[in-house]
């Protein structure tokens, strides 16, 4: 459950008078952050705390999380110029991660770590943009107007979000997923000729270390038969596409991750009780099946129906088709 850490009363305590980005930069609040829906919830994995701009800031990129904005980047980026100042993955710049990383693994013991990154689309966009976009209007007449820019610019932020995963991997996490959290709003030609190759190469360059990829966009439903072709064990879905019919649009013998829609968790408890079991039976079909919110959790979510929605998933048992 994505970011369920966000919604409990330990959090915003430790978080208190600590920027988002300074919070992610140190392993004792990382590595608490990220136990805290262990502990509270019984979780079947823990998720780093992380940012996916984090890798940016730490190569030295202005940038900062404004709250209730979202990452807001000082130089947008509209030539090669500014391709060019950006650094090259340099895994010394985010040793803090390498270190909470070992730290949770020895304080999981057997529940395993997630670890994620930021696709290159994503963060070009908020390069492109200077923080968030309703529209990507400047990002896409980039890609467009300007294709050696574009390729330079996802080229280097592929090298990037590869050497991100690769460090927490390499440090201990059982998994990783590449988020292309605006990937939705491109029309499937242009994921195809623009994003794809460059997904493919930040999920292709940690092929070797042999841990399972997870790949997820919002309202990528479109765009879910590409995304499966990136290289990966698993795709997320947002809850837009039924599981069922998720199955038929990506690769043979991936597992699913998803999807019951955030907001139900607002419901009374036979609303989410039935809606999360019909989400379990859509996924039947699946050859595998994570369950998990359909976005991020939000930070009105009252924390004891997550804790019953755990309990739930976990009396199930839900036999595999075929």
């Amino acid at each position: 459950m994505r970011q369920a850490g966000r919604s409990l009363p330990e959090y915003r305590a430790v978080r208190e008078g600590v920027a988002m980005l300074d919070a992610c930069m140190r392993p004792d609040l990382i590595i608490e952050i990220t136990m805290q829906p262990v502990r509270r919830h019984g979780v079947d994995a823990a998720i780093l705390f992380s940012d996916i701009v984090l890798p940016l800031k730490a190569l030295g990129l202005d940038l900062d999380i404004v709250p209730g904005v979202g990452p807001v980047i000082a130089e947008p980026i509209t030539e090669l110029a500014g391709v060019d100042a950006i650094p090259a993955f340099d895994a010394t710049r985010v040793d803090f991660v390498s270190e909470a990383v070992t730290g949770l693994v020895a304080e999981l013991g057997s529940t395993p770590l997630i670890g994620f990154a930021g696709a290159p689309y994503t963060l070009a966009s908020y390069l492109i943009e200077g923080g968030p976009s309703k529209d990507h209007a400047k990002t896409k007449a980039l890609m467009h107007g300007a294709p050696e820019v574009w390729r330079a610019l996802m080229a280097r932020l592929a090298g990037i979000s590869a050497g991100f995963l690769r460090v927490q991997i390499e440090a201990g996490a059982s998994a990783v997923q590449l988020f292309d959290s605006w990937a939705g709003g491109l029309s499937p030609h242009d994921y195809r000729k623009f994003v794809l190759p460059h997904s493919a190469a930040v999920l292709g360059a940690i092929a070797d270390l042999g841990v399972p990829r997870i790949h997820f966009g919002v309202a990528t439903g479109e765009l879910l038969a590409a995304m499966s072709t990136a290289g990966v064990e698993v795709m997320g879905v947002d809850w837009r596409v039924p599981l069922d019919r998720a199955v038929e649009r990506v690769q043979p013998g991936q597992a699913l991750q998803g999807n019951l829609d955030s907001t139900l968790v607002f419901a009374p408890w036979d609303v989410v009780e039935r809606e999360a079991l019909r989400v379990l039976e859509a996924a039947r079909s699946a050859p595998g099946h994570i369950f998990n919110l359909g976005h991020g959790v939000l930070p009105g979510t009252d924390p004891d129906v997550l804790t019953r929605l755990v309990d739930l998933i976990h009396s199930q048992e839900m036999p595999r088709e075929g």
